[in-house]
């Protein structure tokens, strides 16, 4: 079905084509619980609207992130976030009885994300196959390419034109696999609509960090480069995020590092604006199998303009320059080193936050990597430049 949108005045009665549809099979847009892929795809679809496009996503109305988060903090969480984004179009569906034609109807680009339901996926491919006129992408942000070869492989993507994968390296593991000219690097970025320096107030905590506890992936790493710095060092610090266990406050308690619990991702920015700096401590697939893949929380903390402090991971892609965007500690005592160093010199607090934002919005925004996509999918042969331009109420997104 073909729709149109109503005319503009002055277009002598001409019917003006409907915004290209995209549409985005992912787990969540509406939890962010322990989901941080919620928060690139969040930005992505504010971006797709703003140049235009009609945006709508579809989530499992049984998802693990959705359930965990209205148990925690009740249904009113799951709407909190519509105060930032408000015109989202979310569909929350039943994986047995989601009717693709329907939802498939007029897209022009779908993209499924990795934690979409295998059985979905091949629902998806298969309706391509069976006339689809979209542009079918899987999206991929996890590191089970790398870990789990073969259940990746178990997937059915042989319908779909292509994949984004969200690292160099996650991309040269799908050309193994045979998809070397349809694999593409698209890394995560942050929403910078959100995600910008706030009012500098006077902070409430000398280091705050957002972060779930995990699942065993980087606990002695949370060890020597957050709770035993901030505890040998005596300073005031909050740490914000889920799934710690018992054990995990305890020893926060005992460090004396208040625990806030869960922090819903579009009250980050002020968070951060009350505290003097922050610390990044990537989990250890990200250091160990995906170097050159920083998590979505690096991203959002320089955009921020909060002074970063991280763990050591390898920037094999060039992404940032550690040494002026962020500092790297290499092991506890650095960590120490570093962070006195921004407690006691404003000048290096101004620098790192200063040149962090700068990097950001040249090189890393969710505008750019729209900018991306189309460039993508301009290479499998679908130009939505045109159509792009026929909808955008601001010309200048278009350089971005």
């Amino acid at each position: 079905m073909r729709r149109f949108t109503p005319n503009c005045a002055g277009s002598r009665g001409m019917p003006m084509p409907e915004a290209p549809r995209v549409v985005l099979f992912c787990h969540s847009l509406q939890s962010d619980w322990n989901h941080g892929n919620a928060h690139f795809l969040r930005g992505i679809g504010r971006e797709l609207m703003k140049r235009g496009f009609d945006f709508q996503a579809y989530e499992p109305c049984n998802g693990w992130s959705a359930a965990n988060l209205v148990a925690d903090h009740g249904e009113a969480a799951l709407s909190a976030w519509r105060a930032v984004y408000p015109a989202f179009s979310i569909y929350r569906y039943d994986p047995k009885t989601l009717a693709l034609d329907e939802a498939l109807d007029g897209a022009a680009l779908v993209l499924v994300h990795e934690w979409t339901d295998p059985f979905l996926v091949a629902r998806i491919g298969h309706h391509k196959r069976q006339g689809g006129r979209y542009l079918l992408l899987f999206h991929d942000t996890h590191h089970r390419m790398v870990s789990d070869p073969d259940s990746v492989a178990a997937l059915q993507l042989e319908d779909y034109d292509g994949v984004l994968a969200f690292g160099e390296v996650l991309r040269n593991a799908y050309g193994d696999l045979g998809w070397a000219r349809r694999a593409f690097t698209w890394h995560e970025a942050a929403d910078t609509d959100l995600f910008c320096p706030r009012a500098r107030r006077q902070p409430t905590s000398d280091l705050v960090w957002v972060g779930n506890w995990g699942d065993g992936e980087r606990t002695a790493e949370l060890d020597e480069f957050l709770i035993r710095p901030i505890e040998e060092m005596g300073l005031k610090a909050t740490i914000h995020g889920v799934r710690y266990p018992h054990p995990a406050r305890r020893k926060l308690e005992k460090a004396g590092i208040a625990f806030d619990g869960y922090l819903p991702n579009h009250r980050v920015p002020d968070t951060f604006a009350g505290a003097r700096m922050t610390v990044h401590v990537p989990r250890r697939p990200y250091t160990q199998l995906l170097p050159g893949i920083p998590t979505i929380r690096v991203f959002e903390a320089l955009a921020c303009g909060i002074p970063l402090v991280s763990a050591p991971w390898d920037d094999i892609e060039d992404l940032f320059t550690p040494g002026d965007d962020y500092l790297v500690a290499r092991d506890g005592a650095q960590m120490c080193s570093h962070l006195s160093a921004i407690m006691a010199d404003p000048d290096v607090a101004a620098g790192l936050a200063a040149k962090g934002v700068s990097t950001i919005r040249s090189r890393h925004s969710c505008a750019h990597r729209v900018s991306e996509l189309l460039a993508i999918c301009r290479s499998l042969g679908r130009d939505f430049a045109s159509a792009e331009a026929e909808h955008i109420t601001d010309p200048g997104l278009l350089e971005a």
